[in-house]
């Protein structure tokens, strides 16, 4: 495994942690200020829809004001659907390099899995998908400038947010 990897695998664990660990102010650091984070719905069975801004998505933020919005209504607990909070365990795996990474810029596919307990419900949910980070080094750190989530099993029972993928 090449270090590009190692590092890759580290990142995206640290991300999965953050999020299972409820430290939103921690993992919307990880994003630069115009990162895009998309999570597309479907234009059929097989096929996703490829064009954010011109068709469905399932959730989409053009920059990180996107997410700091939706972290700050699920902090003030004033999202009717974030009142009582999953407990997730996110799973990262088969992480591999994509092209066009270098010294400053990795590109990283990996398939994922959120198990989540619904406290008020009393039920476990999984969901899981295929998902692309594109990383960039910012003044000696890596940040997210890109993030796409594919959900695979998207007939959703429960309620869907950044906490979930």
């Amino acid at each position: 495994m090449s270090s590009d990897s190692i590092l890759g695998a580290a990142l995206l664990y640290r991300e999965a942690a953050l999020l299972d660990e409820r430290r939103w102010d921690d993992w919307l650091a990880l994003f630069t200020p115009d990162a895009e984070y998309w999570v597309p719905a479907w234009r059929n069975e097989d096929e996703p829809t490829s064009d954010p801004r011109a068709e469905l998505s399932l959730i989409y933020y053009r920059t990180r004001a996107g997410l700091e919005d939706r972290v700050w209504r699920v902090q003030s607990r004033r999202s009717v659907a974030s009142a009582v909070l999953p407990r997730t365990q996110h799973a990262v795996t088969n992480i591999r390099l994509a092209e066009g990474s270098g010294p400053t810029l990795l590109k990283l596919r990996s398939n994922w899995t959120t198990q989540q307990f619904l406290p008020k419900e009393k039920e476990v949910e999984i969901y899981f998908g295929r998902q692309e980070h594109d990383w960039q080094l910012v003044g000696g750190s890596w940040r997210i400038v890109r993030k796409k989530v594919l959900l695979l099993n998207d007939y959703l029972n429960a309620k869907l947010d950044f906490y979930n993928l």
